[in-house]
């Protein structure tokens, strides 16, 4: 895919709510247009939680050596790399009292060989020694791994639990042309599996045929804005694609093969809510064969759900309709979503207190084996 350029993209991300929090607002302010009566509902659930704590189970870091390797200079001004006052003070003035800091899409997943090895490692320490160092007890980590190398990744999975207490690690969409369900992956999903720690699969950019078949027919006079770039990511594809990679993961067997193995996935569901009734529809008659359990069981064994930047109370309510509240964690996206904005959101959200704790901390504690 073509470059974005820097004004094109925060014009895009802008419109999207993704840079600046602003839809997150917009949302805030049209719920309160509803009446005074909800408006007067979040104000007391906001009040009676206000000393609510909060985990943030996805927070995005690069560094600018990241951003060269992987064309994304332009997000230089937005925070990614900065890991010290600037972000302290963000989460102080939220109330999020962690973070639990990845590596940006596409990490270092498409780099082959020694080289893709040594950039993980790299990146893991910088962690270690930097910021978890600096303001203890205020960031966690999910490890970045070198993935063009499986067996590599396991390794590495494991020196950072082992040595350095990395909570799990998190992939970025597809990995050159393979999801996590191929035969490749083995050591990795086996590794993880035995060490108990899950891991989290962000979105990623489409491989080069996907883009061009599903997402390069936009009006040329209109590319100046990227709108098939935009297409591709943020604004649907790549949520699409990671509820594909989910199911893929249950009908190829692999909760079968690794029935304690978790996956993490954000974003409110990537979009699965609103399709679980369909899928468990369809894809239960043609897997009642060829699995363990019933389709439907995985999601509840094998799978949890973030918040991170849809910060909408409509969406929560359908995903708590179908997930248990015991497998949702709180989250923000920062630095691509305002991390006030969603403490605020939550804080509103008219749900019982031992509900809410699950959801802001609760459950990341139990998952993650830490403490606020």
């Amino acid at each position: 895919m073509k470059p974005m350029g820097r004004r094109g993209f925060l014009a895009a991300a802008t419109a999207l709510g993704i840079g600046a929090g602003l839809s997150t607002h917009a949302i805030a302010s049209a719920a309160d247009g509803d009446g005074n009566e909800t408006s007067d509902k979040t104000s007391d659930m906001s009040e009676r939680d206000k000393d609510l704590p909060f985990i943030g189970t996805e927070e995005t870091f690069s560094t600018r050596e990241l951003m060269v390797l992987n064309d994304r200079l332009f997000l230089e001004d937005t925070g990614l790399a900065e890991l010290g006052p600037r972000r302290i003070g963000a989460m102080d003035k939220a109330g999020l009292n962690v973070q639990i800091l990845s590596a940006h899409t596409p990490g270092v997943q498409n780099v082959p060989g020694r080289k893709g090895i040594d950039f993980a490692y790299r990146l893991n320490k910088l962690l270690v020694d930097g910021p978890m160092a600096t303001y203890p007890g205020r960031f966690q980590a999910f490890a970045t791994l070198p993935l063009q190398n499986p067996q590599a990744s396991a390794d590495e999975l494991e020196r950072a639990v082992r040595d350095d207490g990395f909570l799990g690690c998190l992939t970025n969409g597809i990995i050159g042309k393979k999801f996590l369900d191929h035969p490749d992956f083995e050591p990795l999903l086996t590794r993880a599996e035995a060490l108990g720690k899950p891991i989290y699969i962000h979105p990623g950019l489409p491989p080069d045929e996907v883009f061009q078949i599903y997402y390069s027919n936009m009006r040329p006079e209109y590319q100046k804005e990227f709108q098939d770039q935009v297409l591709s990511i943020s604004a649907y594809g790549w949520h699409q694609e990671v509820v594909t990679q989910c199911v893929r993961m249950i009908t190829s067997g692999v909760f079968d093969r690794h029935p304690r193995l978790q996956i993490i996935i954000g974003h409110m569901g990537e979009g699965l809510p609103f399709f679980y009734k369909r899928i468990l529809e369809k894809m239960s008659e043609v897997t009642e064969k060829s699995l363990d359990k019933p389709f439907e069981q995985y999601f509840h064994d094998n799978f949890w759900f973030t918040t991170s930047a849809f910060p909408q109370t409509e969406l929560l309510d359908l995903l708590l309709k179908y997930i248990s509240v015991d497998r949702v964690m709180f989250a923000t996206d920062y630095p691509f979503a305002d991390m006030k904005v969603q403490t605020d959101w939550f804080r509103g959200v008219d749900l019982p207190r031992e509900a809410k704790e699950k959801i802001a901390y609760r459950n990341a504690e139990k998952l993650f084996g830490i403490k606020v």
